[in-house]
């Protein structure tokens, strides 16, 4: 239990030294569109034009993505609701957080997890997009934490599932 109050002591300090940067109004702004480019809404859309494109190469990409989130909401869905980790407006005194959160909990954050299994896939599919897609998902964690609802290891956590889900799902239907 050590380890983890540890853990948790670094995780507040990380997350409140997020917080007291200088230029946070500018990023606040700027990361609630990246987190709602993070909502689920897009990959419902790129669903839809990849099943009706027509092209092999596509469908493949679509149906292992559907496999990698078959796999990755019903965990996210678990482990948050199984770890009951208190969101940063629920586990600070006197903070509050810039947006109001889908759920109660925060670990692990299942908007960087699912940016993450879009992103893998679409960088084993499309390699140009692997940069681009990693870099965006990456945007998508920080702004969870500049919008003050999720700590730092949510964030890793939900980074590492996002890409080990992916894999998974690549090996299921690759291989």
């Amino acid at each position: 239990m050590k380890l983890i109050a540890t853990i948790q002591q670094y995780d507040t300090s990380m997350f409140i030294w997020c917080m007291a940067r200088k230029h946070l109004d500018q990023f606040r702004r700027l990361s609630r569109w990246i987190s709602r480019s993070g909502d689920g809404y897009l990959y419902a859309l790129l669903g839809i034009g990849l099943h009706f494109s027509g092209i092999p190469e596509h469908h493949l990409f679509l149906y292992t993505a559907l496999i990698a989130f078959l796999i990755e909401r019903p965990l996210y869905f678990v482990l948050k609701n199984g770890l009951r980790r208190n969101r940063p407006q629920e586990a600070l005194q006197n903070f509050r957080s810039f947006i109001i959160p889908s759920d109660k909990f925060s670990f692990p954050s299942g908007h960087t997890s699912a940016a993450f299994v879009m992103a893998t896939l679409a960088g084993y599919f499309y390699p140009s997009l692997l940069l681009p897609g990693v870099l965006w998902a990456a945007l998508v964690g920080l702004s969870r934490i500049f919008l003050g609802v999720h700590f730092p290891t949510d964030i890793l956590v939900g980074m590492v599932m996002g890409v080990g889900i992916a894999c998974a799902s690549l090996r299921i239907f690759i291989a």
